[in-house]
C-alpha cells in the first residue's frame, strides 16, 4: 500500500479550459426543457462555470486532505481513502461508492462518520472509513483486462479489508455499491457485521393476486420501476452492450461528460429544476472533473457489460438477486431515488433485514443530498449490530 495525492499537472487543466471554450454545440429544438436530455442554456452556462469559476486547485486540496492510498488486488490497481477514527473504540466501515460516483460524494459525511464528538454526536458512533473506488473508476482506472464484475470487486474488497487487519467490518453501499456489498456479505460473511444499503430493487409479482393486494402508494413505487425501465434507463442498456462505443465522446468531450453525468445527478435526486436544486455545484463539478481528469468513461463503463446479464429480456431485473446473506442488513429509503423498493417483498430479495428507514426527502445519491439522514442511518444500524 502506497500513500496517494491528487496532484493533476497545469497542462491537464489547461486543456480541459481549452476544450471547454471550443465546445462545438449541437442545435435543439426550443421549449423542450429537460424532457429529451439536458437543455444548451442551462449546459452553457455550466460549463462557461466550470470553464471560469470553478476552482480545481481548491477542490483537489479539500480532496488530499484525506489519507488517500493505492494498492495492487488481483491484478488492478485500486485508489482508496481511508481515515481513522480518534475513537478507540470505532467500528471499521467500507463504503463503496456507485456509478457515476467517487469518494467526492462522501467529503460532507467523513468527519462525522469518523469523529462524531467533534460534530455534537457519539464517539459510541464512531467508524473507521475506507472508500474504495472500483477497479476502472476514477483514480483506480483504467483496468486493462477483462472479468472485473461486482462479484470480484467484492472479492479484491475482502483483501482490501483484510490487508487493513479489520476483522469486523460494516459494508455500506447504493448503486453499484449495493450489489457489491450484498456480494461482499456472502464472499466474507466470517468478517461482515452487517451491510447497510440506500439502493434496493424489489420487482413486481408474478402472481396477479398479489399486485391487486398493492395498495396505491406501492402501485407508484412499481410505476417508478416501470418510468426508469422505459424512459431512463437508456444509458444503462448502452453501458451493458457497446461500452467503448460511448466513451469516445465522452473522453474527447468535457461538455459531452457533463452532460452525462449532470442528466443523472437531475434525474436521479430530489431536484425540482435543476441539478444544483438537490446537491452542491462545486461538488458536482469535482465529481464530474475526477472522471475527466482520470480518462476513466471507457474503464468505468465496463463493470455494466460485466455484471449485467445481456441475455436477459430484462437487464435492470439482473439487479434483483435474491442474496443470501447471514448477516443483518439494513435499508435506507430516500423518496425522491430513482428506484423505490416495496418493503413487502424486500425479504424475498435481501432475508435478513432488521433495519428499515424511510425518508421523504432526499435521493440516489444522499451522502451529497442529505448528509446528515445518511450519517443517522448508518450510525442506527451500526448501533443495532452485536459489538465485536
Amino acid at each position: 500500500m502506497r500513500p496517494f495525492r491528487i496532484e493533476t499537472p497545469q497542462s491537464e487543466l489547461d486543456d480541459l479550459n481549452s476544450r471547454l471554450a471550443r465546445t462545438r454545440w449541437p442545435d435543439e429544438i426550443p421549449g423542450m426543457g429537460w424532457a429529451r436530455g439536458v437543455p444548451a442554456a442551462y449546459l452553457k452556462e455550466l460549463a462557461e462555470y466550470w470553464r471560469t469559476e470553478f476552482d480545481w486547485r481548491a477542490m483537489e486540496s479539500r480532496l488530499n486532505e484525506l489519507p488517500q492510498f493505492v494498492t495492487e488486488i488481483d491484478g488492478a490497481n485500486v485508489h482508496f481513502v481511508h481515515v481513522t477514527s480518534p475513537e478507540p473504540g470505532a467500528r471499521p466501515l467500507l463504503i463503496t461508492p456507485g456509478w457515476p460516483s467517487s469518494f467526492v460524494e462522501y467529503l460532507d459525511v467523513i468527519g462525522p462518520l469518523t469523529d462524531p464528538r467533534a460534530h455534537g454526536g457519539d464517539p459510541a458512533d464512531a467508524f473507521h472509513v475506507v472508500i474504495p473506488a472500483i477497479p476502472g473508476y476514477g483514480f483506480s482506472g483504467p483496468t486493462s483486462e477483462t472479468g472485473w464484475d461486482h462479484y470480484r470487486v467484492a472479492r479484491a474488497w475482502r483483501e482490501l479489508m483484510a490487508r487493513l487487519g479489520y476483522e469486523r467490518y460494516v459494508a455500506q453501499g447504493g448503486d453499484w455499491g449495493m450489489m457489491v456489498a450484498l456480494e461482499l456479505g456472502m464472499a466474507d460473511p466470517e468478517h461482515v457485521a452487517g451491510v447497510h444499503l440506500n439502493t434496493l430493487a424489489t420487482f413486481p409479482p408474478q402472481d396477479p393476486a398479489e399486485l391487486a393486494e398493492l395498495d396505491e402508494a406501492e402501485m407508484a413505487r412499481i410505476g417508478r420501476l416501470v418510468h426508469f425501465d422505459r424512459e431512463l434507463s437508456a444509458y444503462l442498456k448502452l453501458l451493458a452492450t457497446r461500452p467503448q462505443t460511448v466513451a469516445y465522446g465522452l473522453t474527447d468531450s468535457p461538455v459531452g461528460q457533463l452532460a452525462w453525468i449532470m442528466e443523472k445527478y437531475r434525474e436521479w435526486t430530489d431536484s425540482r429544476s435543476v441539478p444544483e436544486d438537490a446537491v452542491n455545484r462545486d461538488l458536482m463539478l469535482a465529481n464530474v472533473t475526477v472522471y475527466w481528469l482520470t480518462a476513466t468513461a471507457a474503464s468505468s463503463a465496463q463493470l455494466y457489460y460485466e455484471s449485467l446479464d445481456r441475455d436477459s429480456d430484462n437487464l435492470v431485473g439482473s439487479w434483483g438477486g435474491p442474496w443470501e446473506l447471514t448477516m443483518p442488513v439494513g435499508i435506507a429509503v430516500f423518496a425522491h431515488d430513482v428506484v423505490l423498493p416495496l418493503r413487502r417483498f424486500a425479504d424475498r430479495v435481501v432475508p435478513t433485514i432488521t433495519h428499515w428507514s424511510e425518508f421523504d426527502r432526499g435521493g440516489h445519491y444522499p451522502a451529497l443530498e442529505e448528509p446528515d439522514l445518511y450519517v443517522t442511518d448508518v450510525r442506527d444500524f451500526a448501533r443495532s449490530l452485536k459489538q465485536d
